[in-house]
């Protein structure tokens, strides 16, 4: 049988990493107990990538300098529902009204943010942003300078995020934003976790201090890949699979956690997840899958309104999720320069993104902001809405 590609998630500086079970709950503990400066940021070099069978999987994972081990599984969009062109329009959309990002005071401003997702491309709803890309994509030793979104997917994600008034109408709920940062960690046969976790890294190395990302875990891409690649039968494919989503979820988690910045480590940033569009309400539910399963990232379920206006939960929206946002008839960018509208927790993602950086910018008033303050305020501040909380999370966010 042939290895399996893991990716190897090291500490920084492949120096032992022991932190106490007080760690995640009292992050002045590490500052007490560890010397300043013990570990350079965790850096997108720090990801390996090696071949390995049962007994070097188990030796990696008693390596006191590894954080996590786990398969090379595929990504894939989280797409969504392609609902047509819109050529024109005016006043304020019913989703920024609904998380009263509508005129908001707050709009974002002297906040870096990233969209990790197929690319950007330019639109008259971006004008004005100082956009920096990266390609994850590529293979080792090509180009990766060239970011630009040939599916659509990412660019309506950024106009939603941060996209300016045209012809009167407020497109994204952070229009103040001035820097941001892509990373295409998806192309046309799409991307891996390996593409994940790097970007992710990247981004904080650059100094984003929200990550957005509309991504899923091809799971039954990766069991139909041990079939055809290495020989497998169903059966054993289907164990494997299962047991690389498991260790990809933990992967993700340790990641996560990475993410909020404690003493020692890169500074932190808040991470904002799609739940994903899997479910198929009656007949179904899907739950959240990686990389939103991730500990401290904030996964985002969809909801949207009824003839009466009511709100109700997106008929894909998958279960268990942080949060929720709109994510049932969004307006956006579209590639060809227009606006068009879609459906999908993608959508609902960068709404939760943008209202991160309205707090970002209010919280920043009073002085310097961790992201743990922000996403604390992301929390505390949601609505609660008549529906099940394993549908819509702790309630649907809102702006400062």
């Amino acid at each position: 049988m042939k290895k399996l590609q893991m990716v190897v998630l090291r500490t920084a500086g492949r120096k032992p990493f022991n932190p106490s079970p007080a760690f995640d709950r009292d992050p002045e503990l590490i500052s007490t107990t560890k010397k300043a400066d013990a570990y350079r940021g965790i850096q997108p070099d720090d990801i390996e990538i090696d071949e390995m069978d049962a007994i070097e999987h188990a030796r990696a994972l008693s390596d006191q300098t590894v954080l996590s081990v786990a398969p090379r599984m595929p990504m894939t969009l989280i797409k969504g529902v392609d609902e047509g062109r819109l050529d024109s329009g005016h006043g304020k959309a019913w989703n920024l009204e609904a998380i009263k990002a509508a005129s908001n005071r707050y709009r974002g401003q002297g906040v870096k943010v990233a969209i990790l997702d197929t690319g950007i491309v330019k639109h008259p709803a971006l004008e004005g942003v100082n956009i920096k890309g990266r390609d994850f994509t590529v293979k080792d030793g090509e180009a990766d300078t060239d970011f630009t979104d040939t599916d659509g997917h990412g660019t309506h994600c950024a106009g939603i995020l941060l996209g300016r008034e045209v012809d009167g109408r407020q497109i994204g709920v952070a229009p103040g934003i001035t820097d941001l940062l892509i990373g295409k960690v998806v192309a046309g046969d799409g991307g891996n976790s390996e593409q994940i976790v790097r970007a992710v890294l990247w981004a904080m190395s650059e100094g984003a201090m929200i990550i957005s990302m509309s991504l899923g875990m091809d799971f039954p891409g990766y069991q139909k890949a041990l079939v055809q690649q290495y020989d497998m039968d169903p059966a054993q494919a289907t164990s494997l699979a299962l047991a690389g989503y498991r260790q990809n979820t933990k992967l993700f988690d340790d990641l996560s956690r990475v993410t909020v910045g404690h003493d020692g480590l890169v500074r932190g940033c808040v991470v904002v997840a799609s739940a994903g569009n899997e479910s198929k309400r009656p007949d179904y539910t899907i739950i959240v899958a990686p990389p939103a399963t991730g500990d401290k990232f904030l996964s985002v379920s969809a909801i949207g309104r009824n003839p009466a206006g009511d709100f109700e939960v997106a008929k894909f929206s998958n279960t268990g999720a942080t949060l929720s946002a709109p994510g049932v008839g969004i307006c956006s960018c579209d590639k060809s320069g227009g606006f068009s509208v879609g459906s999908g927790t993608s959508m609902a993602a960068p709404h939760v993104a943008g209202v991160a950086a309205l707090w970002a910018q209010k919280l920043a008033e009073g002085g310097p902001v961790s992201a743990d303050a922000i996403a604390t305020a992301v929390r505390s501040s949601v609505k609660s809405i008549p529906l099940p909380q394993a549908d819509v999370g702790i309630g649907l966010v809102q702006a400062p």
